[in-house]
């Protein structure tokens, strides 16, 4: 079971950036899934969800607008496009799948990608 995330890397504010994040060894359309970032010293934070029963994706406010999180069932892969990039968006971005109710938190998802980094120059 593996979920690998890729896409990262070095982008200038204002910019965008596509992140994917393929599974194997389990189906995607299972699961909620759900892209999570992190930075040094701050606790790992859900951006943004996509429930297994569909549904308009959660996104948390301060990327409503400029963060859409699409899944492809026949590749099993999500996909999580940034637009808009701002400096504060600088993080590791992961990928988890949930079959928990408890979609929003981090306690509630079971398997996790290895975490992307995205740098937004000013």
């Amino acid at each position: 079971v593996q979920l690998q995330a890729s896409g990262g890397g070095l982008v200038q504010a204002g910019g965008s950036r596509g992140l994917s994040c393929a599974a194997s060894g389990f189906t995607l359309r299972a699961y909620h899934m759900g892209w999570f970032r992190q930075t040094p010293g701050q606790e790992r934070e859900l951006i943004a969800a996509l429930r297994r029963s569909g549904g308009d994706p959660y996104y948390t406010d301060s990327v409503k607008g400029r963060f859409t999180a699409s899944r492809d069932n026949a590749k099993n892969t999500v996909y999580l496009q940034m637009n808009g990039l701002k400096p504060e968006d600088t993080a590791v971005y992961y990928c988890a799948a949930s079959q928990n109710v408890n979609w929003r938190s981090v306690v509630g998802y079971k398997y996790w990608g290895q975490g992307t980094e995205v740098t937004v120059s000013s």
